[in-house]
Formats: structure tokens, C-alpha cells, sequence
């Protein structure tokens, strides 16, 4: 690569719609950052691939033949831990969107959004940082918005502000001096405290109240 050229963000791109994936390549072949390595129709398929390629960032269809993408991210995540997952998808049902990022996705935006939203979505996984779609967000939630964060301990807010960074249990435990143990029962409390049923979601909650 040309010193003078960015570092590419390496994307693989899978969703069963044909046009769907071509819409996808043109936009990001305009992108000087982004480079498309491959694509997939079914999850199946992108597992096998990812496992291959082990690109930066997969945006994953979540309704797909052979094997749905929940399925797939949760194979990915275990086989590529430095592949980022990020959902996009039409659906937004509570069921769905959990058992998506509990398999391993760390972001989940509608097929709706627009283009520099996208973008901007890839870029901030890529620094591991995970980004939801306020419908869904607020799908998993099941609530209006409230007084997010105002009974975590001053230690809490610490763990949560890592968390939210991207930084995982055992990261958070060496910035903090604290054991893993303490860490886990520390992010448990956080996911309560929110109401979030995952990492990420408290992470997006921690971005958008002013917590991170």
C-alpha cells in the first residue's frame, strides 16, 4: 500500500438480495477507507468465508436461508473475535434484535438508514466502538426514555465508561486494578442499572446520555 493511501477498512458484505449487495459495493467503492473483500447470500456461506478472510467488519442480513444471521454472528465472533458484526436488516422485533447482539453483532441499524449513517456506523465499529437504531433501541427497551444512569456508583459509571470504549472485562479489570470477578459482578449491575440486555445496548445507552 502507498504511504500516502488510508488503511482500509476490509468488509464483508451478506445479505440473500442480490441488488441489495451491489447497492452495498457501489456505495462503499466510493469510500477511500472501505474495501469490499467479499460477499455472501446466506450465513452459511459468510461463516465459511469470514472464517477465511477474518475481514474487520461483516454487515450481516439477519433473515436469510440455510442459516439465519443471529446463527452466523454467534460462529463468526467465536472463529474472527476481531471481526466486528454489525446487523442491518428491515427488522426490528425485540426477540430479534437481542438474540442478534447476544449472538455477537455489535451494532444494528435498519437498511433504512442513510448512507453516511452507514459509513459512519463501519468506521465506529471498527474502532470497536458498537452503534443500535433508535427504533431499535428502543424495541429492546420496551420504554420511553428516563433517568438513565442516575443510581450507578461512582465506580460503576467508570466501568461503564470503558465498557463503553470498547474495552473488554479483562481490559477494564488491569485499567481499573480490579480482578475479573469484581469486573463481571460490576458490568452485571451496570446491564441492570440500564435495563440493557447487553454490552452493547449499554454501551449506545452510555453514548447517548452522556455517560461514556
Amino acid at each position: 500500500m502507498d504511504a500516502s493511501e488510508p488503511e482500509r477498512i476490509r468488509i464483508v458484505v451478506v445479505d440473500d438480495h442480490y441488488m441489495v449487495r451491489e447497492g452495498l459495493k457501489v456505495l462503499f467503492s466510493v469510500v477511500d477507507d472501505f474495501e469490499v473483500v467479499g460477499e455472501a447470500s446466506d450465513g452459511a456461506e459468510a461463516v465459511t468465508l469470514c472464517t477465511s478472510l477474518q475481514p474487520d467488519v461483516v454487515l450481516m442480513d439477519i433473515l436469510m436461508p440455510v442459516m439465519d444471521g443471529a446463527e452466523a454472528s454467534a460462529l463468526i465472533a467465536e472463529s474472527c473475535p476481531a471481526t466486528r458484526i454489525i446487523a442491518l436488516t428491515s427488522f426490528v422485533e425485540r426477540d430479534l434484535v437481542e438474540r442478534t447482539l447476544d449472538a455477537g453483532a455489535t451494532s444494528y441499524l435498519l437498511k433504512d438508514s442513510g448512507p453516511e449513517k452507514l459509513v459512519q456506523a463501519i468506521r465506529e465499529a471498527h474502532r470497536g466502538r458498537g452503534s443500535i437504531d433508535d427504533v431499535a433501541l428502543r424495541a429492546v427497551m420496551g420504554k420511553g426514555d428516563y433517568a438513565v444512569g442516575k443510581d450507578l456508583t461512582p465506580r460503576e459509571r467508570e466501568v461503564l465508561k470503558l465498557l463503553a470504549a470498547g474495552l473488554s472485562n479483562k481490559e477494564i479489570a488491569e485499567r481499573l486494578t480490579l480482578s475479573s470477578g469484581t469486573v463481571r459482578l460490576h458490568v452485571s449491575n451496570v446491564l441492570s442499572k440500564l435495563g440493557a440486555p447487553n454490552r452493547t445496548s449499554a454501551a449506545v445507552l452510555a453514548m447517548k446520555h452522556g455517560l461514556s
